[in-house]
């Protein structure tokens, strides 16, 4: 598109000179001669040009069912480039926020499915392995910078691969934090100094009890329980009881869960709906939304949620210098080495039943968007993702403080907490866990509870899935 522009106020440029020279009397026939030929040549190669774009674009199409809310109108500004540039008609489908797999089964069973979707991870890609093109063929796998970003299935076939390595933890406000280093008594004076549990939970508690001295509401943002919101805790505060349980255990997963660090769990999620902006009892209307605008405002210091939620902070009241992360500690033996959250539940997956042009047509899309300046523009700048592709080279990273001070950590020689609610049994299991969590924090249910939900929901879904 901006080429296409460039050439235009070319051309423009060199009509007006054109003109001008002939206002001066200086045209001769060879000049216009010239001028004709050159005007027949540029004709013919923009004919050449759609006629490209036609017999690229043949009878394929793409339709892709986006999992990410948060960058759906940047999706729908790489189809309408792309088809721009080749004339292969390219639809972006955006599921709500925690209907995914809903959005998807309702999808696949129409007459024009998505030809490209998602999966969460080896859980996710059981259910659609049937509709997993292979991919170790293809351009976009050749480009992937390792194996640990494929799904690939027993047989050898590649399922599916990671367009997206991400990070998360505890958001905080580095403003606010030195206000509070700075006055007397504060319980430590440096970020360093939080390397633990102990030490978070002291200091968001002496924040919270000084909340009218530094300005704030709360120590941290609301603990929502709307469907935008849930999932920060049902599933990635619930990994980490999961990442200890898989370290000690000496697995990567379990159709039975012990539940070993539930009481940690209830550690750090009591901290959060304590030391918070709103009671308890109101979590059940607090949306995703709600707890961004609170931390980006500066209404609280701590905000749990990842490098993708830059896009929601930016440009308000927390400057980008003023952005750190913290991990989120629950108490476990050898925290204090901790860093942040890091891995990847976005897996691309070609629907193999598409019609074969429909397939061809996606590939090529995948391959543009890993491959172009185009593409790898708006996935790394406008997305702010990191991309575990090859073609990504420096000057395609993110422009995301989040991502830097992910980078920090791992260059510290900290170790990184897996992602392993990727093999959580079921979303069910996910949605029952997130209801027993909301009825403890509204005083409406007990702890127990929880850990039912957590353990005994657990073995009970693996085993309705073999069924």
């Amino acid at each position: 598109m901006k080429l296409k522009k460039w050439m235009a106020v070319s051309l423009a440029a060199a009509m007006t000179a054109g003109t001008l020279a002939g206002c001066g009397g200086g045209q001769t026939a060879e000049t216009e001669a010239a001028k004709t030929e050159a005007a027949r040549a540029e004709e013919t190669k923009a004919e050449e040009t759609e006629a490209a774009k036609a017999e690229a674009a043949g009878d394929g199409s793409v339709y892709y069912l986006n999992f990410k809310p948060e960058q759906a109108d940047q999706w729908k500004a790489v189809a309408e480039t792309y088809t721009e540039e080749t004339g292969v008609p390219v639809t972006v489908v955006t599921a709500a926020s925690g209907t995914y797999e809903q959005t998807l089964k309702s999808e696949m069973a129409k007459s024009e499915a998505p030809t490209l979707f998602q999966v969460n991870g080896p859980v996710g890609l059981a259910s659609w392995k049937d509709y997993c093109y292979d991919l170790k063929d293809t351009a976009v796998y050749k480009d992937l910078s390792s194996d640990d970003f494929a799904l690939i299935g027993d047989d050898g076939a590649v399922k599916g691969i990671a367009y997206v390595i991400e990070t998360y933890g505890i958001i905080y406000n580095k403003a606010i934090l030195n206000d509070y280093m700075a006055m007397d008594g504060a319980v430590v004076k440096s970020v360093d100094e939080i390397n633990s549990f102990d030490k978070l939970k002291a200091v968001a508690d002496d924040m919270q009890a000084k909340k009218d001295e530094l300005g704030i509401v709360g120590a941290f943002a609301s603990t929502g329980f709307d469907a935008s919101s849930d999932w920060r805790f049902k599933t990635h505060l619930a990994n980490l009881p999961l990442y200890y349980e898989y370290k000690a255990d000496g697995i990567s997963s379990t159709e039975a869960v012990k539940g070993t660090y539930l009481d940690n769990f209830k550690n750090i999620f009591d901290l959060y709906i304590t030391d918070s902006v709103c009671e308890p009892a109101l979590l059940s209307g607090k949306t995703g939304s709600d707890a961004a605008a609170e931390f980006a405002l500066g209404e609280a210091v701590f905000y749990q949620n990842g490098t993708w939620a830059y896009g929601d902070i930016k440009d308000n009241d927390v400057a980008d210098e003023d952005l750190g992360m913290l991990p989120i500690y629950i108490g476990a033996e050898g925290e204090e080495n901790q860093g942040l959250c890091t891995g990847s539940e976005n897996f691309w997956c070609v629907n193999s039943k598409a019609p074969e042009e429909d397939i061809q047509a996606t590939l090529d899309f995948l391959q543009w968007v890993v491959e172009s300046d185009e593409g790898k523009t708006a996935l790394a700048q406008e997305m702010g993702f990191v991309t575990p592709f090859t073609t990504f080279t420096e000057e395609y990273l993110p422009a995301n403080p989040l991502v830097a001070a992910a980078d920090e950590y791992v260059k510290s020689g900290k170790t990184s907490v897996s992602w392993n609610f990727t093999t959580m049994p079921s979303e069910e299991w996910k949605n029952q866990l997130g209801s027993a969590m909301l009825e403890y924090a509204q005083g409406t249910g007990d702890w127990d509870a929880v850990k039912k939900a957590f353990v005994d929901n657990w073995a009970a879904e693996y085993q309705a899935a073999k069924n």
